[in-house]
Order: structure tokens, then C-alpha cells, then sequence
């Protein structure tokens, strides 16, 4: 069981308050990301699940059971942390053990386990080498096998991928999201790439200034921001925001549309501009298109083989069942 309650939960340094009180319900099982920007109190939030921060107020229960002033040792909670934090002279089979020796686990109890989260992380081969031996991604694993030994209710990520490079970031994406169906685990992952939360959450957080902005599937927050904070951390590119009379004439103080939803043409749209930057990326080609009222540059996302240079004028279509409207507090208008 890994179900985690947080209920008015609050976070203050002196007079400063970082997370003003707040709900939140992760289900057992859940893939839960807290995202945002940085400063916004997602590793603070995830800290104060595992019992490495005070709460200033209000109650965090672990499957019914209020755990807000117990040690984490106590929490049944695993923590795999930005840094990799492993015994350079220890061999993986050690590193990965040494919580279960810490508890006093007997030898072939360790042994099953060791071989259970080698198999699952593909470290089998690498058991009896050092860290200095292993990749960056293979030390990753590592740090995430000893986590697993301990049989906790939930795993908790803050910012685990952080220090690994493009290519071994979409890997280890990948086998965290297996592992999380392997395990059938609730896990509590922390970033500040909304395209990690994007492609790994079952739940996405979204916390802006300690406050819970949004909670929702990587799709609703797609399709149904609540606001314009929302609107624009979710998606990549950042959906393009229109002010003034285009506005008015939605009834809205700002109406947003996503670079994905815009058709360009060479002859007529519904807007008209240059293209500034064109970033060819292969299978896409995201332009810059200024001099569009209200919205300079708009980023436009296209098919990779479209022939636009800098200084082409192009004309702009925005698809209106795609439209979002919200008003002049940023709320989304239904």
C-alpha cells in the first residue's frame, strides 16, 4: 500500500511562508510529477512527505495513518535523490545491500532481493563492479535498486535525472516508467521538465510560489489549463497568448492558442508576419513568426520539410476548436 494524504499541509522559514496549506490525495500505485518552475516548493513539498522537513502545520497520513511527526525511517518511504550518493568503494551488490544490512536482514533474504532488483534494472552483469566502473545512468540505477531492497510503500524522485545527458535522460524516462508498471509502486517524482511530467505521470502536480496551481492527467492539463500559469508551463513549444482587440473579440482579456494548432500558408490566413527563426528539428520545424498584433513572436510548429527562411512572409490560421480563452485574473473562461 502506498496511499499519501496531505491534508492543510504548511511549510514556513521564520516569517516566510514557502507552501501556504494545502490538500492533495496521491491514490496507491499512482505515477504522481510535481512540476514547476524553480523556487516553486516541489522538492520542499516532496521533502516534507519523506520526513526530511518539519511541517509548520497540518497532517500527512501514509495509508490512513497520520505520519507527520514520525522519523523517515519510520515512513516505509524510499528517497533516490539528484545525486547518486553511492560508496565509491563499495561493489553495486554492496551499495544496493546496505540499507538491508542497516535493518538487520539476514544474508539470503538480501541475496533474493539484490538479484530481484538487479534483473529488474539490468544490472545483473555489473553487480560486483564500483561506481567509478558504471555510467552515469548505471549509477542512476544503482541508487534507484537500493531503493527498491527496501520494499517501501512509495518512492519518491527529486529531480533523479538532472545530471545525465539528453540521450541517457530518455532512456532512464523510459525505464523508470517500466519499472513503475513492474512494481506497481506508487511513486512521487519531482522536475522541473514539464516534458518529463508529460511522458511519465499517471497525475501531474503543477505548483507555482508553493501553490497547487492545477492536478490532473498530463492530457487534461494538455487540453483544460486553469489558468494562464498552467497554460503556459504545459507544452512544449509554450502556447502563444494574444492580448488586445484579437482578444476582445472572444470575449476574453487573453485568448491562447498552441504553436501545434496553427496552419501557415504562403498566400492568405487569418494573420499575416516574417518568419524570424526557423529551428529544424527533423520530423518538426517550430518558426518565429513576428509581426502578428498581440502576439510578437508567435511560435508556429510544422511538419519538418517546410520550406521557410528567415524574412519569408507567411499567413497564420489558428484552429478556434482549439482556442483557449481567460480573463484578466488568468482564468480560464469555459
Amino acid at each position: 500500500m502506498g496511499r499519501i494524504q496531505l491534508k492543510q499541509v504548511k511549510k514556513s522559514f521564520g516569517d516566510v511562508t514557502v507552501i501556504p496549506p494545502l490538500d492533495l490525495e496521491i491514490e496507491d500505485g499512482e505515477f504522481v510529477v510535481f512540476v514547476g518552475p524553480s523556487g516553486c516548493g516541489k522538492s520542499t513539498l516532496l521533502r516534507l512527505i519523506a520526513g526530511l522537513e518539519d511541517t509548520t502545520g497540518g497532517v500527512i497520513e501514509i495509508d490512513g495513518k497520520d505520519a507527520t511527526s514520525l522519523p523517515p525511517a519510520k515512513r516505509r518511504l524510499a528517497m533516490v535523490f539528484q545525486s547518486y550518493a553511492l560508496y565509491p568503494h563499495m561493489t553495486v551488490r554492496k551499495n544496493i545491500a546496505f540499507p538491508m544490512r542497516m535493518a538487520g536482514l539476514d544474508k539470503a533474504e538480501q541475496d533474493k532481493r539484490i538479484a530481484a532488483a538487479a534483473k529488474a534494472l539490468n544490472l545483473t552483469d555489473y553487480l560486483d563492479r564500483r561506481p567509478g566502473q558504471l555510467s552515469g545512468g548505471q549509477r542512476q540505477r544503482v541508487a534507484i535498486g537500493r531503493a527498491i531492497v527496501r520494499e517501501p510503500a512509495a518512492f519518491l524522485f527529486d529531480e533523479p535525472l538532472s545530471n545525465l545527458d539528453a540521450a541517457l535522460r530518455v532512456g532512464m524516462r523510459m525505464e523508470i516508467s517500466e519499472l513503475h508498471k513492474k512494481l506497481a509502486t506508487t511513486m512521487v517524482y519531482v522536475t522541473h521538465d514539464q516534458v518529463e511530467a508529460m511522458t511519465m505521470a499517471d497525475k501531474i502536480v503543477v505548483l507555482h510560489a508553493g501553490v497547487i496551481e492545477q492536478v490532473g492527467s498530463p492530457l487534461e492539463l494538455y487540453r483544460a489549463p486553469r489558468n494562464k500559469f498552467v497554460a503556459g508551463f504545459i507544452g512544449s513549444p509554450k502556447m502563444n497568448f494574444i492580448e488586445g482587440k484579437e482578444a476582445a473579440a472572444h470575449d476574453a482579456h487573453t485568448i491562447g492558442i498552441r504553436p501545434e494548432h496553427i496552419d501557415v500558408s504562403t498566400t492568405e490566413g487569418h494573420w499575416h508576419g516574417t518568419v524570424g527563426v526557423a529551428e529544424h528539428l527533423g520530423s518538426d520545424t517550430f518558426i518565429h513568426v513576428h509581426g502578428v498584433p498581440g502576439c510578437s513572436p508567435m511560435t508556429v510548429r510544422v511538419g519538418g520539410e517546410i520550406p521557410v527562411r528567415h524574412g519569408d512572409k507567411v499567413f497564420l490560421t489558428p484552429n478556434l476548436d482549439h482556442l483557449h480563452r481567460f480573463d484578466a485574473k488568468g482564468l480560464r473562461i469555459a
